[in-house]
C-alpha cells in the first residue's frame, strides 16, 4: 500500500477501502486468557492483527470483544499520520485507569508506532508492558509472559526474511466473504513524506505457493474475495535463490522458477474462477503491462487498480522521491484504458500542501484530476512527520489555512468526478458480490462490482456470500443503487 500523511481524510461513504479503526471479536474455544485488540490505519496493519491473534490462540488466549475482560490488551499501531498516534495515546491512558483496577493485566504496543517511538513509550512514559514491532510478533508470548513476572518486554528487531508465510491468520471481524493476504512486507521506496521504510523495513515477498495455499484454504472455507496486499505489489518477486531456499514444486520436483506479481496473480486466479481477486497497493512506477494482460485475461481479476499519484505536478513529485513525473503517470492510465478499457475502475491518493508547493502546481493536481476521472480519491493535505526526508529536508512552508482550502477544492473536484463516473454505469446489468447489509438498511444487501464500487440492492431471496447481476439504476458519488435481474 502507498502510505501518506493522513491528517484529514474524505473517503466514498461506502466504497472506503481502508478502515482507521478495528477491534476484536467474541471467539471462545475454551482457551484460558482472553486478548483484546484494537488496529488502526492501512489494511496491512489489520492483517497483521490476524496474524497476532493466531500466534496468541496457539499460546492459550481467545479473542475478546471487551476489553474490561481482557488479560492482554495490545494496540496494533500506525505512524502514518499525527492523528493516529494521538488517539493510540489517549486510549492507552484509558487502558491504563483500568489497568489500576486490574494490575495483572498486560498492555502492549505493536506495530509502526512501536517501531518508531519504543523508548519513549517504556522508558519516559511507561505507559505499557510490551513493544513489539512488525517483524517480532513471534516473539510476543514470551514478552507478554516476561512482562507478568514485571520485566518490560520489547522487541523492535527489523527483519529482512520475516514473512510469516507459515503461520494461518485468524480472521477478525470477518464478514465470511473477502480476507486479506499478505504477499509481501516492508518497502524499499523512499518516498520523502513517509514513515514505512523506518518502521516496516526493507522489502521481501513471501513464497507464492504458501499464498496459493492460503487462497485455495479460504475458498474452500467459504470465501469468495482475497485482496492481495502490500506495499508495492508491483515489485513482488520472489526467487529460490534469493529467498535462501529452493523451494521444490511438490507437484513436479522441479526447482521453482521466478515468480513476479503478473505471475502470482496468475496463480491465485488459477484456485477457482470463482474466486475474486483484488490486490493493493500499486506503484505507478511498477505497474507493468504484463499485469494488465494479466488483469484481461481472467474475469475473476477484478478491474480496479489504486494507483496513487499524491500530486499532478512533476516538480513536487520529484520532492517527493516518487521517481515518476506527470507525464509518467499519465501514460500509465492511457496504457490502463487502452488494455482494460474505459470502465475499469481507478482511484489515488493525492497530498496538497506539501513543502513549497505552488498555487500553479496545485492547479495542476486537479488538471490531472480531469484528464484521469478518478473513480475515487483518498486526499489529505500534508503534515510532517518525524524522521522521514522531507522533515530533515524541506521546511513546511505551506500555511494550514491554504492546505485546507486546496484540499476541499481537490474534494469538490473528486466529488464531481465521481459522481459523474457512477452516471455512466446507470443503465447497465453488472455482477456483484453481496458482502453483507447495506449501512442503511437492513433490507437492502451491499456489495461490490468488479471496478470497487458499492451496489445496494434490495434483499430479495439472495443470501451474503451470492453473485447477482443487477441493473444499476441510480447512483450517487459514492454509491450504486440497483435492481437483480434474472
Amino acid at each position: 500500500m502507498d502510505n501518506v500523511i493522513r491528517d484529514i481524510s474524505i473517503l466514498p461513504t461506502e466504497a472506503d477501502q481502508t478502515c482507521d479503526f478495528k477491534t476484536t471479536v467474541n471467539e471462545n474455544t475454551g482457551k484460558s486468557k482472553k486478548l483484546y485488540i484494537e488496529s488502526y490505519g492501512c489494511q496491512m496493519n489489520f492483517s497483521d492483527s490476524e496474524i497476532v491473534a493466531s500466534i496468541m490462540k496457539e499460546n492459550g488466549f481467545d479473542t475478546t470483544a471487551d476489553f474490561e475482560k481482557a488479560d492482554v490488551i495490545f494496540l496494533n499501531t500506525c505512524s502514518i499520520r499525527e492523528k493516529a498516534e494521538q488517539t493510540v495515546r489517549k486510549r492507552l491512558s484509558q487502558f491504563n485507569a483500568i489497568k489500576k483496577e486490574k494490575p495483572e493485566m498486560t498492555i502492549g504496543v505493536l506495530g509502526c508506532m512501536a517501531e518508531r517511538l519504543k523508548e519513549k513509550l517504556l522508558e519516559e512514559e511507561k505507559i505499557v508492558d510490551v513493544v513489539v514491532g512488525p517483524d517480532a510478533y513471534r516473539d510476543l508470548p514470551k514478552l507478554v509472559l516476561e512482562a507478568e513476572f514485571g520485566a518490560k518486554g520489547v522487541n523492535t528487531f527489523l527483519s529482512r526474511e520475516e514473512t510469516y508465510a507459515d503461520i494461518a491468520p485468524v480472521r477478525l471481524n470477518s464478514n465470511g466473504v473477502s480476507a486479506f493476504i499478505s504477499i509481501m512486507r516492508g518497502c524499499d521506496n523512499m518516498c520523502s513524506f513517509c514513515v514505512v521504510p523506518f518502521t516496516r523495513g526493507r522489502e521481501r515477498s513471501r513464497d507464492p505457493y504458501s499464498i496459493v495455499l492460503e487462497a485455495r484454504d479460504l475458498f474452500e472455507k467459504g470465501y469468495k474475495e482475497v485482496t492481495l496486499l502490500g506495499q508495492n505489489v508491483d515489485s513482488y518477486k520472489w526467487a529460490p535463490e534469493e529467498n535462501n531456499k529452493a523451494r521444490l514444486n511438490k507437484k513436479t520436483d522441479e526447482v521453482t522458477q521466478v515468480v513476479n506479481f503478473a505471475n502470482l496473480l496468475e496463480m491465485v486466479a488459477m484456485v477457482d474462477p470463482k474466486l475474486r481477486v483484488r490486490f493493493s497497493t500499486s506503484h505507478p512506477k511498477d505497474i507493468t503491462d504484463e499485469v494488465l494482460f494479466t488483469m484481461k485475461k481472467y474475469d475473476n481479476i477484478c478491474k480496479y487498480i489504486h494507483l496513487p499519484v499524491q500530486s499532478g505536478n512533476s516538480r513536487i513529485l520529484g520532492l517527493m522521491n516518487r521517481t515518476y513525473d506527470r507525464e509518467w503517470y499519465l501514460e500509465r492510465i492511457t496504457k490502463i484504458r487502452e488494455i482494460l478499457g474505459d470502465s475499469c475502475g481507478i482511484s489515488s491518493d493525492m497530498i496538497t500542501g506539501f513543502c513549497s508547493e505552488t498555487e500553479v502546481e496545485h492547479q495542476d493536481t486537479l488538471s490531472l484530476m480531469d484528464l484521469v476521472q478518478f473513480d475515487f480519491s483518498y486526499m489529505f493535505y500534508y503534515s510532517e512527520r518525524p524522521g522521514t526526508l522531507a522533515a530533515k529536508k524541506f521546511q513546511d512552508d505551506i500555511p494550514l489555512e491554504t492546505k485546507k482550502r486546496r484540499l476541499q477544492e481537490i474534494i469538490d473536484k473528486q466529488n464531481e468526478l465521481s459522481l459523474n463516473r457512477n452516471k455512466l454505469d446507470v443503465g447497465q446489468i453488472q455482477e456483484i458480490l453481496i458482502e453483507g447489509n447495506s449501512k442503511r438498511s437492513e433490507e437492502q444487501w451491499k456489495g461490490r462490482n468488479t471496478a470497487n464500487k458499492v451496489v445496494i440492492i434490495p434483499k430479495g431471496n439472495f443470501q451474503k456470500g451470492d453473485y447477482a447481476k443487477v441493473l444499476i439504476k441510480d447512483c450517487t458519488a459514492a454509491t450504486l443503487f440497483g435492481e437483480a435481474v434474472a
